[in-house]
């Protein structure tokens, strides 16, 4: 239901940019580019703690300069014409790319978890298979 009313908002802001296209299309892009390389950059599993922070905040800086840099590009190559149009656009998909991200990054954690179990489960299978009775070791005639 929540991906159906995301691609309804998406299409009706499409729609209603039609005069705006490259102003939205641009936000669009920005906002996938720039969120995907922040999450990118947060989210990397590392041995240190310590370097949660850090790494968020790398990723607030990489979302920070990639915005700058397409709103740059996008004015010089005069691909935003409407400021609104862009703005509102770079807005929603910010918030609907970060949603994807994030409902992606659940699934792998379920699925990282289901593989944990069944390798366990797995592996208790096999050593209680493996098992040899003591008594019959020190039985055996050498």
């Amino acid at each position: 239901m929540k991906l159906v009313l995301i691609f309804l908002l998406s299409s009706i802001g499409g729609v209603l940019s039609g005069d705006h296209f490259h102003s939205f299309a641009a936000g669009f892009g920005i906002a996938a580019i720039s969120v995907g390389t922040a999450y990118w950059l947060a989210f990397r599993s590392t041995r240190y703690p310590q370097l949660a922070l850090l790494l968020l905040l790398m990723g607030m800086m990489a979302k920070l300069s990639v915005t700058i840099v397409g709103v740059m590009w996008g004015l010089k190559a005069e691909v935003i014409n409407s400021p609104f149009v862009f703005s509102l656009s770079y807005l929603f998909f910010s918030i609907v790319v970060s949603y994807g991200y994030f409902k992606l990054r659940e699934c792998q954690m379920s699925t990282a978890g289901k593989r944990v179990v069944i390798n366990t489960q797995q592996e208790e299978k096999d050593e209680s298979n493996n098992k040899t009775p003591k008594d019959l070791s020190q039985l055996s005639t050498n």
